[in-house]
């Protein structure tokens, strides 16, 4: 293509990418000093450049996932400068998959024949296109996600037949759902657009736990009549669920999802039922968000963690983690109901993959008796010494004087590190610090009414201890050993106690 076609197309997609706007919830992230007029504008070039050039999965067999877009907003909202921001993405782009013609135009009239059809990408991503510009984000995102039609029509077969777009949205790790909810967050159509094509093209994997019945008004009214029933309480009960003590270990990543929902789809289902949500209480969404943040912050730093142990990253589970900053975002947007739609959904997802991956348990007095609140690692070799000033607070001789604050090295490091998951974790870690770090032992939205053994222990120092056990683990000795593509030092092992 001629570079005047390439700018001729760049200038018709910048109504999709404007610059980056302030957030509509206070429970969103904010963004870090650093930002510049430059690093705003490289921001701009490479998403609209990834639309145009690049498809969702850069192999059409496993369908990973192209994440160069979640990537650098991740770097651009913790303040990387443009070049840092340009040589990330010309990472990712070694090894993405060219976008191609699909074979046919998507239109209002074929719109629901090629769900799940990765060759049809980018007629989708057109076809929405359109439809965020028409009806703006949030009027997309409700009628073609959460609503009963996008989902479930009358005549058809659970499964290939019906749409299920929530239970596409849900898909491939939760991807679709981190990139609308990246679009929803930083104010940017074309990335809802693209999202909203991502979902079309996934499969339905969660048609055993995103049931119908999730439509159904009873479900709020009987959660609302038996009080409240916390994230932490379902976690634990799970924890302690003898059903899930020998999860078999599930060799080819790609069947972990739908071998679990398999097997476990039942006793899953009655714990997200039991889960409870008061849809007519205006609070209960930031509550429910909140409960989700600490059982899957807990799920993946305490779970991962064994005492003498070196810290279980889990690569599945740290998705958890990732996709939680983005529920917020996403429930700015929707009703009351498509927010309980939204909370259940995805908690359903996140207890299959918990459990898929051998349903780690958690010893958390010990977890927070042992781990750091300040990162060891010493900067790179390259690095400039750093030097202590010998009138330093609180000693000269404190690590403190060196490390003050725990957050500015944790990020600084990560926006150099070539791993696009390290930077994204550490982004959620670090806004959930923010809004619920000052949550002391005995806080009783962690400890009323919750049965989690351990929960005394419990506080707003789960996310820094999370951030340092995470970044000791990706920037280890054997960092500069592995292959970038390959996901770094994330683990992949699981957490199985039967090899059957």
């Amino acid at each position: 293509m001629a570079d005047t076609d390439t700018d001729t197309l760049r200038l018709a997609l910048d109504d999709l990418y404007p610059a980056p706007a302030a957030p509509l919830t206070r429970l969103s992230p904010r963004t870090w000093p650093g930002i510049t007029p430059q690093s705003t504008e490289t921001l701009r070039s490479v998403l609209k450049d990834n639309q145009q050039r690049w498809h969702v999965f850069f192999d059409p067999d496993y369908r990973p996932h192209n994440h160069a877009v979640h990537y650098v907003l991740a770097l651009w909202a913790m303040g990387a400068d443009a070049e840092i921001i340009q040589a990330a993405y010309d990472l990712d782009c070694t090894y993405l998959l060219p976008r191609f013609e699909s074979p046919a135009r998507i239109t209002a009239a074929n719109y629901d024949q090629h769900f799940g059809d990765a060759n049809y990408y980018s007629a989708y991503l057109d076809f929405f296109n359109d439809v965020v510009r028409e009806k703006g984000v949030a009027q997309a995102v409700e009628e073609y996600v959460f609503d009963l039609k996008a989902n479930f029509v009358d005549g058809k077969t659970a499964g290939q037949d019906q749409p299920e777009m929530l239970n596409r949205f849900m898909d491939g790790i939760i991807h679709p759902m981190i990139h609308v909810g990246n679009g929803l967050e930083f104010g940017l159509p074309g990335l809802v657009a693209e999202g909203l094509a991502w979902t079309a093209v996934h499969f339905p994997s969660s048609s055993l736990v995103i049931p119908a019945s999730l439509w159904e008004t009873t479900t709020t009214t009987q959660s609302a009549a038996q009080g409240n029933t916390h994230a932490l309480t379902i976690i634990s009960r799970i924890a302690n669920d003898a059903r899930f003590d020998a999860v078999p270990r599930v060799e080819l990543y790609y069947d972990i999802f739908s071998s679990t929902t398999a097997k476990y789809s039942e006793a899953i289902n009655a714990y997200v039922r039991a889960w409870s949500y008061d849809r007519t209480d205006p609070g209960e969404v930031e509550r429910k968000i909140e409960e989700l943040v600490w059982a899957n912050t807990v799920i993946y730093a305490v779970g991962g963690w064994t005492e003498g142990e070196a810290f279980n990253a889990d690569f599945f589970l740290a998705h958890l983690v990732t996709s939680s900053l983005f529920l917020s975002p996403i429930a700015a947007h929707l009703t009351p109901a498509s927010q309980e739609l939204l909370c259940r959904s995805y908690f359903a997802v996140c207890l299959t993959w918990w459990i898929g991956r051998g349903r780690p348990t958690f010893d958390i007095p010990s977890f927070f008796a042992s781990t750091s609140l300040s990162p060891s690692l010493s900067p790179p070799s390259s690095s400039p010494p750093q030097r202590r000033n010998k009138h330093a607070l609180p000693s000269p001789d404190s690590p403190k004087a060196l490390t003050p604050n725990a957050w500015l090295q944790l990020v600084q490091e990560s926006l150099t590190v070539p791993d696009e998951h390290l930077p994204k974790t550490l982004r959620a870690l670090a806004h959930f610090a923010d809004i619920y770090g000052r949550r002391p032992r005995g806080d009783p939205v962690l400890v009323k009414g919750t049965e989690l053994e351990g929960k005394e222990c419990l506080d707003g120092t789960l996310f820094v201890r999370a951030a340092v056990l995470t970044n000791e683990k990706l920037r280890g000795e054997k960092a500069e050993e592995v292959e970038f593509k390959d996901a770094g030092l994330w683990e992949r092992r699981g957490f199985y106690k039967s090899s059957s």
